[in-house]
């Protein structure tokens, strides 16, 4: 079958850097569903991979996580799943990924994908759907009844994460929703205020004074944040426009000594680390909540309430394509999802 992937940890400048391949068909394992690939997504830890895991001419690596496809064959403990099925994932970091033709995936962290959007709008949608609904629900323990009226902070807000999280967000009515921006007046702005944002705010101006503004105002006491990037440098603020026994939950990656937690302490608020391939590195107790939470993303989709970040699809799934998308995401200036269709 077709696939890229690479042998060696190269820049993507490098021409070596993502090379097709020729492997063959992955056999599907008890639990698997067998996946005939349509549509793949481009995300940050597709790069953070490439450049860091150790390849071979004997073990090359095959990335790839976001993913749509239909269904070709099922694993003997398989149910729920139909050959045929149209299903879309966001895999396992430790099984080969979607960047080739026909992919092995367990079922129990895959779904039937929406049916109201096509193959590219659908594989920009699983990585980024199931890490904002672990961080809202699962880290937040957001109540889906509703509660006492109080306010969410999501910094980097216009991000892949952040753009389906406050979309998600907006399902609970007791929620005020606050997006932070470079540009809250410009197109970074404009586009969280289409999302259902409520307030959006400067991430390059402190943000306590911005929060303290707004509940002057009679906004309801922030009871939960969400840092998508550059944690360190807005910790302090975030502490302070907590409300006490709030809870904080992150994703950025930095150094041990960047935090100062024991500010955490005084209100005793909770500190929340939220990684969407853990179910799946430790077969957890709980591996179904994937799937059972992408079919409910589905729903969302199909009845209007969540939209698709997609922003462009490249070309087919080959290693020219994959290294422009590789690029594009490391340049960090890309705003919305890159998808690869077809080979």
């Amino acid at each position: 079958m077709k696939a890229v992937g690479y042998i060696k940890n190269l820049p993507i400048t490098d021409p070596e850097s993502l090379i097709d391949l020729d492997l063959p068909m992955p056999e599907p394992g008890p639990q698997d569903l067998l996946v005939e690939v349509r549509a793949v997504a481009v995300n940050p830890v597709d790069t953070k991979v490439r450049q860091g895991r150790p390849a071979s001419d004997a073990t090359p690596v095959v990335l790839g996580w976001d993913a749509v496809g239909q269904v070709r064959a099922l694993g003997t403990e398989v149910s729920g799943f139909a050959v045929g099925d149209r299903v879309w994932y966001a895999g396992d970091l430790t099984r080969q990924g979607s960047n080739a033709q026909f992919q092995a995936v367990d079922h129990r962290i895959a779904a039937r994908a929406p049916t109201s959007i096509g193959d590219g709008e659908a594989a920009a949608l699983p990585l980024t759907a199931i890490t904002a609904w672990e961080l809202l629900h699962d880290r937040l323990q957001v109540q889906r009844d509703g509660a006492r009226p109080v306010s969410l902070l999501v910094t980097g807000a216009a991000g892949g994460v952040g753009s389906i999280l406050v979309q998600l967000a907006r399902q609970h009515v007791h929620l005020t929703v606050i997006g932070t921006s470079s540009d809250p007046a410009g197109a970074g702005g404009d586009w969280l205020r289409q999302l259902g944002v409520h307030h959006v705010i400067n991430h390059q101006q402190p943000l306590a004074p911005q929060v303290a503004a707004l509940q002057a105002q009679g906004m309801a006491p922030v009871r939960h944040a969400v840092s998508l990037t550059h944690t360190p440098q807005h910790f302090k603020d975030l502490v302070e426009l907590l409300e006490p026994q709030g809870r904080l939950a992150m994703i950025d990656d930095f150094g041990p000594a960047d935090l100062d937690v024991m500010a955490l302490k005084r209100k005793s608020l909770s500190l929340h680390w939220e990684l969407m391939f853990t179910r799946s590195l430790y077969n957890t107790h709980d591996i179904t909540e994937q799937g059972r939470l992408l079919a409910e993303v589905a729903r969302l989709v199909d009845a209007g309430k969540i939209r698709s970040t997609l922003a462009e699809v490249l070309g087919p799934i080959n290693a020219q394509s994959l290294k422009r998308a590789h690029a594009l995401q490391e340049s960090q200036r890309q705003r919305g999802k890159l998808v690869l269709q077809g080979f």
